[in-house]
């Protein structure tokens, strides 16, 4: 990887995230909101994005006293609902749920952008946190990472992994294994994670990593196995499961979902979101339902400190980056 470029994009990110008040001098919000928002989500149905954008829609619904509908677009790690959202009016009626993912490694792994990562999308809020499972087949036989580790080796270039995109999280944990262990492990990067999920079901992959709540019914059914998890602890509903980090191979950055804005949205608008995103997942009902699908409630931030975290984090994941090849082939 061109260290130079990454580090170009870090800064450009950086510079992204921390204008947060890019809206403050746009027109004032006045009877916003006046109609439905849409929230788009950067993944598939059924999958995680969506399952939590919906917890937090529901109660936004609520007390905006408006629909707040979920609109899913799946693809390239996020990029196509990201670039959607860039595009979007900055009127508050348009806003991008994304996973850290598409956030963090996009400006990296993609050479070329649709929008401008420093100028177009504004951190609202952050919405859970977690890490991602890396999950087989039963038929493997495969229990925990060094049962992976060693028939990878045994088997060069014969197990292939799956994820939910070049960029992706999955795709830079799966990375770091191979350079870790020396793997020849070919990427099977997906559109879709319920996409991932059939065919790993089916078998036509073996392994792969996927999000932090989606693999679960399959995990308690018998159709999937969990070898370990990413982050820095085990999460709510797979306290049963180790980390890759207990297992030996550290990968201790938490992952999130996040609210961002098209750039120019009114900053009144921008902190009453994050109020209002930042009370319902406080709230008893929402918090229980978070953590039900393996997740935990961030701390309270404003929209400048997600800000702030989200540029700690890109130093975290884009280190982790250079030591792997992400970029789109």
């Amino acid at each position: 990887m061109n260290h130079t470029s990454l580090n170009r994009r870090t800064v450009l990110l950086g510079g992204m995230l921390m204008g947060a008040g890019v809206g403050s001098f746009a027109a004032p919000a006045g009877n916003w909101p006046d109609r439905p928002i849409r929230l788009v989500v950067a993944g598939s149905a059924g999958a995680g994005g969506d399952i939590f954008a919906r917890l937090i829609a529901a109660p936004l619904s609520n007390v905006l006293k408006q629909p707040v509908v979920v609109d899913t677009k799946p693809g390239a790690n996020g990029l196509i609902a990201c670039d959607a959202v860039a595009k979007a009016p900055g009127d508050g009626y348009t806003l991008l749920f994304a996973p850290s993912s598409s956030i963090l490694l996009n400006p990296v792994v993609l050479p070329k952008l649709p929008y401008d990562p420093e100028k177009d999308l504004v951190p609202v809020a952050q919405v859970g946190a977690a890490g991602i499972l890396l999950v087989a087949n039963p038929s493997t036989g495969f229990k925990n990472l060094a049962d992976m580790v060693a028939y990878a080796k045994a088997h060069p270039g014969k197990l292939a992994y799956g994820s939910w995109g070049t960029g992706s999280s999955g795709h830079l944990a799966m990375e770091g294994i191979k350079a870790r262990y020396g793997l020849d492990m070919p990427h099977a990067p997906y559109k879709a994670l319920v996409s991932e999920a059939t065919d790993l079901i089916g078998n036509n992959i073996s392994v792969g990593f996927m999000d932090i709540a989606s693999p679960i019914p399959h995990m308690r059914a018998g159709r999937l196995v969990a070898l370990g998890q990413t982050g820095s602890q085990r999460w709510p509903a797979t306290k049963d499961v180790p980390t890759l980090a207990e297992q030996g191979y550290k990968f201790e950055a938490d992952g999130w979902y996040g609210v961002f804005a098209p750039a120019g949205t009114p900053q009144e608008i921008i902190d009453r979101l994050n109020a209002e995103i930042n009370r319902a997942q406080q709230s008893p009902e929402v918090r229980e339902k978070i953590e039900g699908q393996n997740m935990i409630v961030p701390a309270k931030a404003t929209a400048k400190q997600f800000a702030a975290s989200i540029k700690r984090d890109a130093a975290i994941w884009q280190g982790i980056a250079k030591t792997t090849d992400l970029k789109e082939k």
